[in-house]
């Protein structure tokens, strides 16, 4: 009898930067299958209009808004969840932010301490009391969106794959030290995708030029083409996949683009 191993229906799935992007690509499908989706960002009106639209195509979802580079706006969250829900099964760390874009000598500290909040401290205690309510109910899954500017800074991105470069580290201690409780931990390492958040390099029409030219595809990715891998991730689809980092560019690592 076939299984659909994508099917994630009495689940309960969290995705920060969901308001647009890839966040909000993911949330979609993942409530596709079935989830409950606790739409996350820090404007409770674009997490609104993502977990509205969800549910009038026939889905369930929430908005649920916390700044995840603040340590009071995550406490609060989960303290939400545990008294509405009383577990989380999929946690997606998807919002980051790159507040600078230029040389790194010129870095300042304001700059380097709001990515290094968000990216690296939000992540790891999204994941600390994610994986507490985890351990608690039997298991569940984490996946970190994480950079192929991981591997290879990007030019005039200093910081920020620096912090990417740390969520893949991030994402292979939890999973070594969480396998034990059933939690999966993976990340999606993604290319050059169309978001509002990449916009500086769609702007810079030179840097633009030059990212397609080193793609074997020859074109940039649509956010919905992120959210099939995450689907994967969370899903029993990939029920023995922990501490994996999955790049999604169009060929650019593996043919040296990077």
């Amino acid at each position: 009898m076939a299984t659909n191993l994508f099917d994630l229906r009495g689940k309960i799935a969290l995705v920060t930067g969901a308001s647009r992007g890839i966040g909000e690509a993911v949330a979609k499908l993942l409530a596709e299958q079935g989830a409950h989706v606790l739409v996350s960002s820090r404007k409770i009106e674009g997490c609104r209009a993502v977990a509205e639209a969800i549910v009038d195509v026939g889905g369930s979802a929430e908005a649920v808004p916390c700044h995840i580079g603040n340590m009071d706006d995550i406490a609060a969250l989960f303290d939400g969840i545990r008294q509405k829900h009383g577990r989380l099964d999929i946690l997606v760390n998807n919002a980051a932010t790159n507040p600078y874009f230029g040389h790194i000598l010129d870095t300042d500290l304001g700059a380097f301490q709001k990515t290094v909040d968000v990216n690296i401290r939000g992540y790891f205690f999204m994941s600390v009391e994610a994986g507490k309510l985890m351990r608690a109910q039997g298991g569940g899954c984490i996946v970190n969106t994480a950079s192929v500017n991981a591997l290879q800074p990007g030019v005039g991105q200093g910081i920020y794959s620096i912090t990417k470069a740390a969520v893949v580290n991030m994402t292979k201690a939890f999973a070594k030290e969480c396998a034990q409780f059933n939690i999966r931990v993976n990340a999606l390492l993604p290319g050059l995708t169309r978001t509002k958040f990449a916009g500086a390099l769609f702007t810079h029409e030179e840097i633009y030029k030059t990212a397609i030219e080193h793609i074997p595809m020859h074109r940039h990715a649509e956010p919905e083409e992120m959210a099939g891998t995450v689907l994967y991730l969370v899903s029993d689809a990939s029920s023995y996949t922990t501490g994996e980092c999955v790049v999604v560019d169009g060929g650019l690592v593996c043919c040296g683009g990077v």
